[in-house]
């Protein structure tokens, strides 16, 4: 794993965790790449141009994640953050493979 992916990505046996800040109503559905925040903490930077109405911004990061990972949205699930901008999601498929494709969707 790089070291911009850090704590960002974490490898667990049949999944992945990966800490997200989401900017909705961002005018576009992209990957920003990878930051450290205030607090020292790493995450990927993402936006989607819904809005975080009814769920719909959530929904749009899953079929963004999703996408950029290669597995299908029914294997990206909210473990945490459901309101809030930084958020944790579990995808489910092989680890190498996922952790290789986001630290890949980081760097554009």
């Amino acid at each position: 794993m790089t070291e911009q992916a850090g704590a960002a990505l974490r490898r667990h046996g049949d999944h992945v965790r990966l800490t997200v800040r989401l900017t909705p109503n961002g005018g576009r559905d992209a990957i920003d790449g990878w930051e450290t925040g205030a607090d020292g903490e790493r995450y990927l930077k993402a936006r989607v141009s819904d809005p975080p109405d009814k769920g719909r911004a959530n929904k749009a990061l899953v079929a963004l994640i999703a996408k950029a990972a290669g597995v299908a949205k029914s294997a990206v699930r909210l473990v945490s953050g459901d309101t809030q901008r930084k958020k944790i999601l579990r995808i489910d498929g092989d680890p190498e493979d996922i952790v290789s494709r986001l630290e890949g969707a980081g760097a554009r």
